[in-house]
């Protein structure tokens, strides 16, 4: 008999006691408890089991937790009788950052000190005990929502001393999601602000703690050192590139086979790697994002479930926002090539809008890019990296094509005038384009009347890949001839016409108007022989197109050559 999924549980309690649909990953409680790391950071994509492994240890060490029996029984770390002995020995904080997702500071704030209520009020029982002293029992009464930061960040030390004193033993602390609030800060400009409350919260409750037997914080980025971890020197990071605890969160190529021969679909195991498959976590590149898998398994239908549990603003904004090589990588990207960039998994949140290696590492960690091969040279070496998996390039082009939703213009039907040689349809929408999206392709740091419209049509080639991929191989700012064109559409089908396309800027001392300024571009075609890569990929001379883009502010002109 097949069992239940319960879609979206993350109560291990719950799933086991209702015989739910489960994939045993109690080994991590060996291995975590082995490696003996007095606080211990995993960073894994998001939907990747990271809370339902917190609520698993949560279960099995509590000493709070009662009627526990049975709910380990059958799993691989039931058959150590070392570890029977240890369930149910530790006190136990468990707290989430999951749901802190505030627009300003105050908000954000405002989440963290309501969970650390909500905590006192769990355990508030702990002050009516005669083992803790009156000065210790009094230190309930300062968690108020109105609390000054400084008794905020000791909040957790506290309680931990409390528990200590009630339980006669070490508490274990587990944050889950702890980088939630700190992305949503980047996303929503209070970084700073945030940053240094978490940095004393943090360095309160895993650094200056004698009271705290283990610490363990997971999230899907590892914030640099600098931003909230300066203090903590005892911490442990364990990333995507790392060897610890590398089949802990994720399903397995094992694990997805049994699950499709229990559901009765292991003849669709080849789709289901083509969609789901490419995670790749230290040594292992089988690993699959569970959230998908269990969803197809219920549906029994291929959709893109994983990327669509989330806004993917982060991505989006590092997309749209980023520096011209950023987009031109993701032309490679979304051709399904591989692209070679150092990587550094320490995100520096601050660096991400010029610095491409801090993009690349972060869209690593999210789990939207996956490791091909890593240089000899360990780590800060040159990576290749490519999409993960069909899901995610699904996940791109539909947020490509929302960027140009935006716009009142429908988009394909500029599309539709360049490929039809309609010049002045083409005029007319590239204006309405450029007026409505110039500015959305800026960072804020360069005005749209801004002497280098880079952002602007490198956006405009992403668009074009989205709404060409299937008919046209498309680049830009590659070698050909004797210079590198702006955008060239090569036809999948060489019968077919081939484009190349140059912007100019308006000169206003050395050109008279946007005409002469396009002639110019539409002159570098020809001098630079941009045709020659086409040619050379058999492609005849006379369906070769030659259009010339001018731009002064939002204005354009597009002329076309003879």
């Amino acid at each position: 008999m097949k069992p239940v999924i319960s879609i979206g549980n993350q109560d291990f309690r719950s799933i086991r006691e209702n015989h739910n649909f489960y994939v045993d990953k109690s080994d991590f409680i060996r291995e975590w408890w082995e490696n003996q790391d007095t606080v211990t950071l995993i960073t894994r994509p998001r939907r990747f089991g990271k809370t339902l492994n917190m609520s698993m240890l949560e279960n099995f060490f509590s000493i709070q937790n009662e009627k526990r029996e049975g709910l380990f029984e059958g799993l691989a770390i039931w058959e150590d009788q070392k570890y029977r002995a240890l369930q149910g020995s530790y006190p136990v904080i468990f707290l989430s950052f999951a749901s802190v997702k505030g627009e300003t500071y105050p908000e954000a704030r405002e989440g963290i000190i309501q969970i650390i209520l909500d905590l006192y009020t769990k355990y508030d029982y702990l002050r009516l005990s005669d083992k803790l002293s009156e000065k210790e029992k009094a230190y309930f009464d300062f968690i108020k929502s109105d609390m000054s930061n400084t008794i905020a960040a000791m909040s957790l030390h506290r309680l931990a001393l409390c528990m200590n004193r009630y339980y006669g033993k070490k508490v274990l602390i587990l944050l889950d999601e702890y980088d939630t609030p700190l992305q949503e800060a980047y996303v929503r400009g209070y970084w700073n602000e945030l940053t240094s409350f978490m940095s004393n919260l943090f360095n309160a409750t895993f650094k200056t703690n004698p009271y705290m037997e283990r610490g363990l914080l997971t999230g899907i980025t590892r914030v640099s050192k600098e931003s909230i971890f300066s203090d903590l020197n005892n911490l442990e990071i364990v990333t995507t590139t790392s060897n610890k605890y590398t089949t802990a969160f994720g399903f397995t190529q094992e694990e997805v086979s049994s699950a499709l021969k229990l559901f009765e679909m292991a003849d669709r195991s080849e789709k289901v790697r083509k969609w789901y498959d490419g995670f790749c976590f230290g040594d292992r590149n089988d690993i699959y994002n569970p959230w998908s898998i269990t969803k197809f398994l219920d549906t029994g239908k291929f959709d893109s479930y994983w990327v669509n549990t989330s806004s993917n603003s982060l991505a989006g904004k590092l997309i749209q926002e980023g520096t011209p090589d950023v987009k031109i990588s993701m032309e490679d990207l979304l051709e399904g090539k591989a692209i070679k960039t150092a990587v550094d998994e320490e995100i520096v949140f601050e660096q991400l809008e010029n610095n491409s290696t801090a993009v690349w590492s972060l869209l690593l960690a999210c789990g939207y890019l996956k490791v091909n091969k890593a240089s000899e040279d360990g780590a800060g070496g040159i990576y290749s990296l490519s999409l993960t998996n069909h899901e995610v390039k699904n996940m791109f082009r539909r947020m490509i094509q929302g960027w140009f939703g935006k716009s009142s213009v429908r988009y394909n039907d500029f599309i539709k005038a360049l490929i039809a040689d309609d010049v002045d349809y083409m005029n007319q929408y590239i204006n309405e384009v450029a007026m409505q999206t110039f500015s959305f392709f800026d960072t804020g740091r360069y005005s749209a009347g801004d002497s280098e419209p880079e952002r602007f049509y490198h956006g405009f080639v992403l668009g074009l890949i989205v709404e060409l991929a299937n008919q046209y191989r498309i680049t830009s700012n590659r070698e050909s001839g004797l210079g590198r064109y702006d955008i060239m559409l090569e036809p999948l089908d060489k019968s077919k016409i081939a484009y190349v396309i140059e912007f100019k800027v308006f000169k206003s001392k050395t050109e008279k108007n946007l005409e002469e300024t396009a002639q110019n571009a539409l002159d570098q075609i020809v001098e630079k022989n941009y045709d020659a890569e086409l040619i050379a990929k058999g492609v005849v001379k006379d369906n070769i197109r030659h259009f010339g883009f001018a731009f002064k502010g939002k204005e354009v002109l597009i002329i076309q050559g003879d």
